[in-house]
């Protein structure tokens, strides 16, 4: 039934042009501005495509972008889908199992995220060089999981160091402060307590989000290189928490976004 679904979706994208891209991008909260380097050729709404999500979080646009950008053919999920909003993994992974299915080969994803690295600042980057998955679940738990692949995928290395060191000399090249570290998923949407985020602190993660473990996870299984930036919008410090505010968050996210797009824009040129 999944697999059938996928190929309905996978159908309907390429009767509306949707061919041979080489690169995927999963743009996060705050980070739509990317599309505006895009040359589109076409956008569908996610509400337009057979069997997609919709998305319903107010600040991801949801919309499925095709296009070229340095060259190369891409497409771009203008907005993603988290398990806060009550969707279950296969449903928070499914446009990547989609772009995929399409022909990319390699995936980029952004996010917002919070710093738990209390040397990390608002406004900084950060590659992701490894994960902690604490959502509690995993979007390869499923009974057909062996019509897609290996059901004990190896996570060894799911981020591309190779991708990760051109991230760095690029970010070097064009005076970008860019951080390296692990990401902590987890399910949401409250943020985490003090105590919780001391826990964070105890396993050396440098920042937490609510995104990328599950779209990450699957990209490994289907053995598409991976790499991520996060964008650290708050600090996360237990002894000095202040209430969240969604809109500063945003805000951050926006004005750390041309350091985000000048790196993804020679990113895909050098690959």
């Amino acid at each position: 039934m999944k697999k059938q679904q996928l190929q309905e979706t996978t159908n309907f994208l390429k009767l509306k042009g949707f061919q041979d891209p080489e690169i995927g991008i999963v743009l996060g909260t705050g980070l739509g501005q990317l599309i505006n380097e895009i040359v589109i050729e076409q956008e569908i709404p996610y509400k337009d495509i057979p069997h997609f999500p919709k998305a319903t979080v107010e600040f991801h646009s949801g919309k499925l972008v095709y296009g070229s950008l340095s060259g190369k053919k891409l497409v771009v999920m203008s907005g993603r889908f988290h398990l806060y909003e009550g969707y279950n993994q296969w449903e928070v992974t499914y446009g990547i199992r989609t772009m995929q299915q399409l022909g990319i080969n390699t995936l980029l994803i952004s996010n917002a995220a919070g710093a738990i690295n209390l040397s990390y600042k608002k406004g900084d980057l950060m590659v992701i060089n490894d994960h902690i998955n604490l959502q509690g679940g995993s979007p390869l738990a499923f009974a057909e999981i062996g019509e897609f692949g290996e059901r004990f995928a190896d996570m060894l290395e799911p981020y591309s160091i190779k991708i990760n060191n051109l991230l760095k000399s690029i970010a070097k090249q064009n005076d970008i402060k860019l951080q390296e570290g692990v990401y902590a998923g987890v399910f949401g949407p409250q943020l985490e307590t003090r105590a919780e985020y001391r826990m964070l602190q105890i396993l050396e993660v440098d920042a937490v989000g609510m995104s990328t473990v599950p779209e990450v996870i699957v990209a490994k299984h289907l053995n598409l290189t991976c790499a991520a930036i996060s964008v650290l919008t708050d600090e996360c410090d237990p002894k000095n928490l202040a209430p969240v505010n969604i809109e500063e968050i945003i805000q951050i996210a926006g004005e750390a976004e041309p350091k985000m797009i000048t790196l993804f824009k020679e990113l895909i040129y050098k690959i």
